[in-house]
């Protein structure tokens, strides 16, 4: 994994003697829940979006990520499905689909699979919960700075040099690595157009 650094020993966030502030970046995809799909709302009757028809009501929490080491980076991404239900008379299972994406500079998908969560409701309880996994493998070549890159982004810079006052990060071929070396690992339902428009109206 690539970390790189403004200065020596310093820790995250921290400002060195030198007056550099400590950055660190992964080469390993970051976890994230793309915004409106972290939850899902199941009517009943199907076609109908009143708040009297809610049947089933789930969400995504405690998104957690590792990461292995290698020629190809591997991330796995653990979650907790939790939902809850309007009538709890009988047992019942329901079945939710969910997305694990890769994603490459903030917009370029280069990889999606669909998985299922069940979860198992007993009779009389309304909530249940469960926990599911997704991986993706990233080539770690492909997300690793340049040298030199980040050799410019790490150089130390005293005052008065003509480039002092220059941020690396503002540099094009700079910000355009920074975006070609970035892969997110997205995690969410695999919603319907409708079931998203409605997370996204409500």
């Amino acid at each position: 994994m690539l970390a790189l650094s403004l200065a020596g020993c310093s820790r995250r966030g921290e400002i060195d003697a030198t007056g550099g502030v400590v950055a660190v970046r992964s080469a390993c995809p970051a976890a994230a829940i793309p915004a409106y799909t972290g939850d899902v709302t199941l009517f009943s009757p199907a076609q109908s979006r009143d708040a009297s028809a809610i049947d089933v009501v789930a969400n995504i929490t405690d998104l957690r990520s590792t990461c292995a080491d290698g020629a190809q980076l591997y991330t796995e991404a653990n979650f907790v499905v939790n939902a809850r239900r309007s009538e709890a008379s009988a047992a019942r299972q329901v079945t939710l689909p969910f997305f694990a994406t890769v994603v490459r500079g903030g917009n370029a998908v280069v990889a999606k699979r669909v998985g299922q969560v069940t979860l198992n409701f007993a009779a009389g309880d309304y909530r249940a919960s469960t926990s599911a996994k997704a991986g993706s493998f990233v080539d770690k070549a492909s997300a690793t700075l340049p040298t030199e890159i980040s050799d410019k982004i790490t150089q130390k810079r005293k005052a008065g040099d003509a480039d002092a006052a220059i941020d690396p990060f503002a540099q094009p071929d700079v910000k355009a690595a920074l975006l070609r070396t970035s892969f997110e690992l997205l995690v969410g339902f695999n919603l319907t157009p409708d079931q998203l428009q409605y997370n996204a109206t409500r």
